[in-house]
């Protein structure tokens, strides 16, 4: 088994770092690292349903979709992932997989006084409030299974980054569900083991006590050959639009608000990112026709960039008297 601890803090760059990993290695592999301020959604979530799009932009938190299934989850600093890449064992399901990978994990946070458990197929808990949610996808004959572990991760940030209103969004999307949580930093017991005080010393701990449970394990650093691919992933894949946001299933959204030229009804259609369909209404005054901005929007991707970007172009108080752009364009989003 390799051991990778990861310094990059870049969530592109350890999202593209998973994949080239279980694609591209054929020893198994345990992996430390951390992303700064981030939402890691899952493989077949609609990103837009997941976040909330204003804050997420007024705060710089990137959005990533990974290779794994399940729900989105916030990842900053104060939060350690751990990864496993090994074989598939014969007759193996999932359930048995998140059990073989968080085991080692569980048992390294009960041998310092943390009672720790894995609750469900995935979730690891304290008290009965999540610490760490777990992920898994095959490749081939080999399981790349990841988790988070909040040590002191922002419940702030954790919880208005996530903040959104899926019922506004009709499609078949998974949807997170929106779990109690809990930092592992509030169940130390420093008088009784005082090597654990903080994250760094958490990870080192960690570190040590997985590595002791492989005796075969090797530290393993990245050639630069490595890190070039990795970089060319990071850049064609994962940090682009049409993977984090492009990929999101089919889905309807609708808004109502009153603004300052009226009540507007927005009533949208979006396929493989970008709006296909798209219907405005209300009690607005008008100089050019609804319909023909409509017509103008269809084909635009459905990302605040790409939205006010459009909107820039049009002289949006002829379609709709006395309202912004700006106002108009929070209306594309939850």
């Amino acid at each position: 088994m390799l051991y990778i601890n990861d310094t990059c803090r870049e969530p592109y760059w350890n999202l593209a770092a998973e994949e080239y990993l279980l694609k591209n290695f054929n020893e198994p592999v345990f992996r430390l690292w951390r992303n700064s301020n981030s939402i890691i959604i899952g493989h077949y979530q609609n990103a837009l349903a997941e976040i909330n799009t204003q804050y997420v932009k007024e705060n710089g938190i990137k959005v990533v979709r990974r290779l794994t299934g399940g729900g989105a989850v916030f990842h900053d600093l104060g939060n350690i992932n751990f990864t496993f890449i090994e074989e598939r064992r014969p007759g193996e399901d999932t359930g048995a997989m998140f059990h073989r990978f968080t085991a080692p994990i569980l048992d390294a946070l009960n041998a310092i006084g943390i009672k720790a458990y894995i609750e469900g197929r995935n979730d690891l808990l304290i008290n009965g409030k999540k610490f760490s949610g777990n992920a898994i996808c095959i490749h081939r004959n080999r399981i790349l299974q990841h988790g988070t572990l909040l040590f002191d991760s922002s419940m702030n940030n954790l919880s208005a980054a996530l903040k959104s209103r899926p019922e506004k969004f009709i499609g078949k999307a998974v949807q997170s569900n929106r779990s109690r949580v809990t930092n592992i930093k509030e169940h130390l017991l420093p008088d009784k083991y005082p090597s654990v005080t903080d994250i760094d010393s958490l990870e080192k701990y960690l570190e040590e006590f997985i590595c002791s449970r492989y005796p075969q394990i090797t530290p393993y650093t990245f050639s630069e050959g490595e890190k070039r691919e990795m970089a060319a992933l990071r850049d064609s894949k994962y940090s682009q639009d049409n993977w984090n946001f492009g990929t999101s299933p089919s889905y309807n959204f609708s808004k109502t608000r009153k603004l300052s030229g009226g009540i507007v009804e927005l009533f949208m259609n979006v396929e493989k990112g970008k709006i296909s369909g798209l219907e405005i209404m209300g009690d607005y005054f008008f100089t050019l026709p609804t319909e023909e901005f409509c017509r103008t929007m269809i084909g635009t991707p459905h990302t605040i960039e790409a939205i006010s970007a459009a909107l820039q172009k049009i002289h949006v108080t002829s379609y709709f008297n006395n309202i912004s752009s700006n106002e108009l364009m929070e209306m594309f989003f939850e």
